[in-house]
């Protein structure tokens, strides 16, 4: 590789890097924010109070046009299982980048 071509590829790399580093920033600043809301979540879907939530709405006890996504055992469990797996992704990402500099 010639000068011209080898100052050329690093420029195609350092205009490829930089945009994902800004984009993951700004994910992992509202990754942090959220995750008080994760724990929050977590504890009501582990609660009597998420059951009896759940537990009226079958009843037909809730009005009918209330959104109670939250009251899918799937949707809460999906999403806090992706919390969780996408928390173990960053660890295994951050831990090879250790390793490999």
């Amino acid at each position: 590789m010639d000068q011209i071509e080898r100052i050329q590829h690093f420029e195609t790399l350092l205009d490829r890097i930089a945009p994902v580093l800004g984009n993951l920033e700004e994910a992992l600043d509202a990754f942090d924010g959220i995750q008080e809301d994760v724990q929050e979540l977590s504890s009501y879907y582990e609660s009597d109070e998420w059951r009896d939530d759940f537990e009226a709405d079958e009843a037909g006890k809730l009005p009918a046009d209330l959104k109670r996504d939250v009251l899918s055992e799937d949707g809460i469990y999906d999403v806090l299982s992706d919390h969780y797996a996408l928390t173990v992704r960053l660890l295994d990402t951050v831990s090879s980048i250790l390793k490999n500099r």
